[in-house]
């Protein structure tokens, strides 16, 4: 049930994002094919966040500590255009116009998947 709701609230997450920033595109023919899409996206998203993103935090110990953890806003943004590009090849409709429009994208996302699994109660620390 755990991994349906993070899913759920990453899909809330990159929606949010993709419906703030123009260079963060969702095409569909139809609602049902967006949130279909909206929901395939937040699982890739979420898949590259367990699996790449530690690999990524490990690799870069040393900017993240010169950069006070700001390098992390970098690794997020990185997660995100991996899902575009991954998106892209599968043939999902969700795409992300360059790195600077994945940074702010990065940010939101942050924000409003903390928020979501906070009001959720699927935060991974807060776990017995």
């Amino acid at each position: 049930m755990g991994f349906i709701l993070r899913t759920l609230a990453n899909a809330a997450a990159l929606w949010v994002a993709t419906w703030i920033f123009s260079g963060i595109s969702l095409t569909g023919t139809d609602t049902t094919q967006k949130v279909l899409t909206m929901l395939l996206v937040a699982v890739i998203f979420g898949a590259f966040n367990a699996v790449l993103k530690p690999i990524f935090q490990i690799v870069t110990i040393p900017v993240v500590l010169i950069t006070l953890g700001l390098f992390l806003i970098v690794i997020n943004a990185w997660m995100l255009m991996l899902t575009s590009w991954i998106a892209s090849v599968v043939g999902l409709g969700w795409h992300v116009d360059g790195f600077w429009t994945a940074v702010g994208g990065a940010i939101v996302v942050s924000i409003v998947s903390f928020i979501a699994n906070g009001l959720l109660g699927t935060d991974k620390h807060a776990r017995d």
